[in-house]
């Protein structure tokens, strides 16, 4: 069983995404945010032991804690329980790819398999993430990101927890669409110029469990030729840290346009 634990999830995951390939297709139109989601993706007994696994004990984990941002995140599988390895790379496999491109229309797309900026998240009491703009390429700013597949994992998990998705359709200072951080749902969002996005703050003692991955392209998501650090802002109501946000995002994007010069020049030479 365990040794064909990932072709398992591969199949199922497969199999959800095609039967509800048409439904899908249309919500990924709808929005300005481009997303889509579907519910009860594997099976739930597979989907219990997933968010069981997930440790108990964060020492393995980091935390990033800012103005930004507050969660634990964990990209090294080894440190983990086999099965979160192997649900987090079914993602990666060809044939689920292969779906997601039909499903998105976004051809030669492919998965990461060093985790930049993906792997496990785990959010309990407090933590949150601000209004953002992920990061627009890879780390060796070869290759653009071009999907964000969020799968949530945390078994009873309720909407009045916090820690759910929510898409800023019209920029970070209108009002935003909430998606549930609901069991066994997987969330796949076009990361582009227009794909705002927040994770609300956890409320709960419990912790919100998710397996994210990123695919990227050698194209624009939006067709423009465009690159940007992590971009945050604040919230509506908060009108001090979204200044603070704004030079922050400003003074990092500085940095690496010089940076990139720099590195140019180097390559030059």
């Amino acid at each position: 069983m365990e040794k064909n634990l990932r072709n398992i999830l591969v199949n199922q995951i497969v199999s959800t995404l095609q039967k509800n390939r048409n439904s899908l297709k249309k919500m990924f139109k709808e929005k300005n945010v481009k997303y889509f989601y579907v519910d009860d993706l594997i099976d739930v007994n597979l989907a219990k032991k997933i968010s069981d696994a997930f440790p108990a004990d964060k020492k393995n984990l980091m935390t990033r804690k800012t103005l930004r941002e507050n969660k634990t995140v964990g990209i090294k599988m080894s440190n983990y329980d086999q099965i979160l390895s192997d649900i987090t790379y079914a993602f990666h496999d060809q044939k689920v790819i292969d779906v997601i491109s039909s499903i998105t229309k976004m051809p030669d797309m492919f998965a990461d398999n060093d985790l930049y900026a993906a792997g496990l998240s785990m959010m309990s009491k407090g933590n949150f993430l601000n209004p953002h703009l992920d990061n627009s390429h890879n780390m060796e700013r070869s290759k653009y990101r071009a999907l964000n597949l969020l799968f949530y994992c945390t078994e009873n998990w309720d909407i009045s927890n916090g820690g759910n998705l929510e898409l800023w359709h019209s920029g970070p200072k209108s009002n935003q669409e909430t998606i549930f951080a609901k069991f066994n749902r997987l969330v796949v969002m076009k990361t582009d110029l227009h794909s705002w996005h927040s994770v609300s703050e956890v409320t709960s003692d419990d912790s919100r469990n998710c397996i994210s991955n990123y695919y990227f392209t050698n194209y624009s998501p939006d067709l423009s030729d465009y690159e940007h650090v992590t971009t945050f802002r604040g919230r509506p109501e908060q009108f001090f840290r979204d200044i603070l946000l704004r030079l922050d995002s400003f003074a990092r994007s500085s940095i690496r346009y010089f940076y990139k010069k720099q590195h140019t020049k180097h390559i030059k030479k």
